[in-house]
């Protein structure tokens, strides 16, 4: 006769599955995906138009501008820096379409134009903080004042109208719930992840960020990787300039700073470190979508607008705590 001794060496693996939820490592690596899923389930039960396909559809073309963002953020955010004229550079992106099809130029070269204008704020950036040694902070904070004022004066403070045949297949056009900006926006993720992973470039941001250093140490260089962060950030500004051109109708000159702040916040929900050296672009895109999935469905609820941004920063400064007990 034999007696069977209870497993305690190897817990099974339900077991182990919920002593890892316990553990506030895991809450932390999953904020993102958990916050969404929260957010769908408690909207959907409040309101019965939130996951219709119209709502879905329109949540979806909303996240698309902030989903790009959010990836360039994270390029720049893994390298330890932080990009503050990414709203200012997508201004000035915007407003060199505009004034390039006022001029009579079509859309693909409207289009050219709104991206090296968007571009050249990257530049100054990247030789600012990586050749000039200026801190990031302090140099994308002078760039963003710099922007915003090109902007205005450029454009003359006025919103620059522009009607394109171009632009309105962009804004209408779809491929069932998803629309043309949300998939543009896709692309960008699979290619931002792809090159953050799967390429030697990807590994050098990751080991700047790291321990810029060690980085050197190896044979990196470190300015060259600090320039191209920002040159990407300002390039992905201006394709998602030519969303929001399409989206209001018209090129308008003053920043809307709830970008800056919201592809932070996406970054910050997705688990990036701040500090730098850690690497995500999946995680941003969550949190860029659980950022407009919450506007969507306070606004469905009726709460006023003025409580929007509390909300919002209630959940980032959730995140922000939860990174303390990220993995190492």
């Amino acid at each position: 006769m034999t007696t069977t001794q209870p497993d305690i060496a190897r817990p099974s693996a339900v077991r182990s599955a919920l002593g890892e939820a316990r553990r506030l490592s895991f809450w932390a690596e999953n904020a993102a995906p958990i916050g969404l899923l929260v957010l769908v389930v408690v909207f959907a039960a409040l309101s019965p138009t939130f996951l219709s396909p119209g709502n879905i559809k329109a949540m979806l073309v909303a996240a698309a501008i902030l989903v790009i963002l959010g990836v360039a953020q994270s390029f720049v955010i893994t390298t330890g820096g932080i990009d503050l004229s990414i709203s200012a550079t997508m201004t000035v992106g915007a407003v060199g379409f505009g004034l390039a099809w006022q001029a009579g130029a079509g859309f693909i070269a409207s289009a050219l134009l709104a991206i090296i204008a968007s571009t050249v704020i990257g530049v100054i950036n990247g030789l600012l903080i990586a050749s000039g040694k200026v801190t990031d902070f302090i140099a994308t904070l002078g760039t963003l004042s710099l922007a915003t004022g090109a902007a205005l004066i450029l454009s003359a403070g006025k919103p620059i109208q522009v009607t394109s045949i171009e632009l309105l297949r962009i804004t209408t056009g779809s491929v069932g719930v998803f629309g043309y900006p949300i998939i543009i926006a896709a692309v960008v993720g699979v290619l931002g992840w792809f090159v953050m992973f799967r390429t030697r470039f990807g590994l050098h941001v990751q080991a700047v960020g790291g321990s810029e250093e060690s980085a050197v140490a190896n044979g990196i260089s470190a300015t060259r990787v600090r320039i191209a962060v920002y040159v990407i950030s300002a390039v992905l500004a201006g394709l998602a300039a030519l969303l929001l051109v399409a989206r209001v109708g018209a090129a308008e000159p003053t920043i809307n700073t709830s970008y800056l702040l919201n592809s932070i916040a996406a970054v910050v929900l997705g688990g990036v470190s701040l500090t730098g050296g850690r690497a995500k672009i999946v995680g941003p895109i969550l949190g860029a979508l659980l950022l407009t999935a919450l506007a969507n469905g306070l606004t469905l609820l009726g709460v006023s607008q003025f409580y929007q941004p509390v909300a919002v920063g209630l959940v980032v400064v959730l995140a922000a705590l939860l990174t303390r007990f990220q993995k190492k």
